[in-house]
């Protein structure tokens, strides 16, 4: 059988390892993001450590399975208008997450979740982040929608509420969307997703090819 041929320089393996090295970074308490400014732009992940039962079968207290992974992209990136690194992406993206934690503080405590952060050349922050969701499937990616999500602004408030926001609510400006959600259906979707594509206890080693990798795992 032939042998397929590994290439260094391939945009799968290259991304593999920048995962691998956001991997081996930290983890740090989201807790002490406020008050540890950094610089630079990149991908993170973040680990659930609580008790709450609807998240049990994602808890991480090793750090080594997502509920949520993410990325902060220099400012004018889209629009071409980026050069060099943006002085706190990175770091600014923790905070807004840390607030939005803050925020919930009736399900959710800063002190229930642990950190890894990678600063990346712009290069490679979406296909990192890409394979991030890709490979580990974050809850908070995949089912639970809402959690990076912003105020809308004034007069743009016509919006069904998150998912997210249902299952914990605090943010000030969602209360201004429309409600029409329960907690229970949130509860109920998050339950059911998990029994169908329940977390490994461990990863998985990074697959050969970051293009094959969801076919070759479909259940």
């Amino acid at each position: 059988m032939p042998v397929e041929q590994y290439n260094p320089l391939d945009y799968a393996n290259l991304t593999k390892d920048c995962v691998r090295e956001l991997m081996a970074r930290g983890p740090w308490p989201l807790a002490t993001i406020p008050g540890a400014p950094f610089q630079g732009s990149g991908v993170y992940a973040l680990f659930y450590s609580g008790d709450l039962p609807v998240y049990h079968e994602v808890k991480s207290p090793q750090a080594d399975w997502p509920i949520y992974v993410g990325k902060a992209e220099p400012a004018g990136r889209r629009k071409g208008k980026s050069r060099g690194m943006e002085p706190s992406a990175l770091h600014g993206r923790l905070k807004e997450h840390h607030g939005s934690i803050l925020a919930a503080s009736g399900t959710l405590s800063p002190d229930d979740f642990f950190c890894r952060y990678l600063v990346v050349t712009p290069l490679w922050i979406t296909m990192a982040e890409r394979f991030l969701i890709e490979h580990y499937q974050p809850l908070w990616n995949v089912c639970v929608e809402g959690f990076g999500g912003h105020n809308p602004g004034r007069g743009r408030h016509a919006g069904r509420i998150s998912w997210w926001d249902v299952l914990h609510p605090g943010r000030p400006w969602a209360q201004s969307l429309d409600q029409g959600r329960a907690s229970s259906e949130a509860v109920e979707m998050v339950t059911a997703f998990l029994q169908a594509r329940p977390p490994r206890q461990a990863p998985k080693p990074l697959p050969g090819n970051a293009a094959n990798y969801m076919d070759d795992n479909e259940d």
